[in-house]
């Protein structure tokens, strides 16, 4: 029997914040704001789709972050230990120390967003990060945004990043009008919502068919498309026959119709979970 033990995975650092106040910002987006000493212990970073990791906790079990993850899976069952959910930040100021985080909403469903709805000023979250991967291309002659309601902080963030000349085009799909949100975007960026009205949330895609219709720009486009799974390979596609290279992509899928996060994230070690087929 081989002795070699592999190596200590070291645990994230949590950082605690608080709840001031929350917001209906639309029908489906709540906006949570945070604030207390923890914002500090957050690792800012230049890309405007910053984002950290959550755990959530049970209310019933009156745990108190942060936590001892290791000392918890020996008291508790698999199910009742705090679950790990991935968000976006809409802000983060370190020197006002306040952390906004707009959460998607539909109904029960999910750990994140009905936490969200409930959530009162003098709650609690334990968080790590931020991480991030994505800033526009200052040098692209212009950018293209798609997502869904998942991606609206990051799409928000990255349009009002933008130089006030610059040029692109956004697709926003979200449920109907009542939830679009105001974005402050350059006079030659074109924000068009896409509505579901009323169709299930990620059974189908708007968005394939509306970026394949679109009149292509003149010169390099810089891309960011976020959301489903399935419609982020539609897009893959689309990119594909207009020839936009790799490096020019951020293209990821933030969740999966049909599929619990927890599987969604398994997946994505699997060919099923991955966008790009190497």
């Amino acid at each position: 029997m081989s002795t070699e033990t592999r190596p200590t995975r070291r645990p994230r650092t949590q950082a605690v914040l608080t709840v001031e106040r929350t917001e209906q910002i639309a029908p489906h987006l709540v906006r949570v704001y945070f604030g207390g000493a923890g914002v500090a212990e957050l690792n800012d970073n230049a890309f405007t789709d910053k984002y950290v990791k959550i755990l959530f906790a049970d209310k019933a079990l009156a745990l108190q972050p942060p936590y001892d993850l290791e000392a918890l899976r020996e008291q508790l069952t698999p199910e009742q230990l705090p679950v790990r959910r991935t968000y976006t930040l809409r802000k983060l100021d370190a020197t006002a120390q306040e952390v906004v985080i707009d959460f998607v909403v539909h109904g029960d469903e999910g750990v994140a967003g009905p936490w969200a709805v409930a959530a009162q000023p003098g709650d609690q979250l334990a968080m790590s990060g931020a991480g991030g991967a994505y800033a526009p291309d200052p040098t692209a002659d212009w950018h293209l945004f798609a997502g869904d309601d998942t991606a609206v902080p990051a799409i928000t963030s990255a349009i009002e990043a933008l130089p006030r000349d610059a040029v692109g085009v956004a697709f926003v799909e979200v449920d109907s009008p009542a939830d679009e949100v105001a974005i402050d975007a350059p006079n030659e960026v074109v924000v068009t919502w896409l509505h579901r009205d009323g169709a299930p949330v990620g059974e189908t895609s708007l968005l394939p068919a509306a970026v394949s219709g679109l009149a292509w720009h003149t010169g390099r486009v810089h891309v960011f498309a976020h959301g489903e799974r399935e419609a982020m390979k539609a897009l893959r596609a689309v990119f594909a026959e207009r020839g936009v290279p790799r490096a020019d992509l951020s293209l990821s899928g933030y969740w999966a119709y049909g599929r619990s996060e927890d599987r969604f994230q398994a997946e994505k070690r699997e060919p099923i979970g991955q966008i790009f087929q190497d």
